[in-house]
């Protein structure tokens, strides 16, 4: 998709119950008026309890070459939250055929928008050369172990969104893994 088209695009406006209250161009919601909308996030964890990130590409404009949520995206207008979070799932990593958890939802906000984040979790016995990614979106994708995310949190290599949700689901991750409740 094109910078033009992205600016475009429609996006559901929710209120801070995730209740459908309009639609606004992403490029309004990505403005200082910060108007709040949905997103989805999947992590992605294999049987070892390591977490698949993303490299986010150079291109992008937001975040730029940090390491990020395996998938992450925003809920089209009209679309609900579980096709969106299939959609976002297939165009990032080539992933289909599962069934997420959901682990979280939460408001997030950056300096340049306000996002409801809904947050899902996978187990996953693929290796990290297995999904099918777009250069465009994303340089790499690789498992790391908590203990990497803890050694490097203060390298500046990590989105702060994705510190913020592995902090916050890290007791998740971990039951979603040996299936705890």
């Amino acid at each position: 998709m094109s910078q033009n088209q992205e600016s475009n695009e429609m996006l559901p406006l929710v209120d801070n119950n995730g209740n459908i209250v309009g639609c606004a161009s992403r490029a309004e919601c990505h403005s200082p008026l910060k108007l709040l909308h949905p997103v989805v996030h999947l992590h992605v964890l294999n049987k070892e309890g390591k977490i698949l990130l993303q490299k986010r590409s150079m291109s992008k404009s937001i975040q730029p070459g940090k390491w990020d949520t395996a998938v992450g995206g925003h809920v089209d207008y009209g679309e609900d939250i579980n096709s969106a979070l299939m959609r976002e799932s297939f165009e990032e990593l080539g992933l289909s055929d599962f069934t997420p958890v959901q682990l979280d939802r939460y408001v997030f906000e950056s300096p340049v928008e306000r996002e409801m984040i809904n947050s899902f979790g996978v187990v996953c016995n693929l290796e990290a050369d297995s999904f099918h990614f777009g250069k465009d979106e994303i340089d790499e994708v690789r498992y790391f172990s908590f203990d990497e995310i803890e050694y490097s949190r203060n390298k500046n290599i990590f989105t702060p969104n994705f510190l913020l949700e592995f902090d916050r689901l890290s007791s998740k991750f971990i039951s979603l893994v040996y299936h705890k409740d």
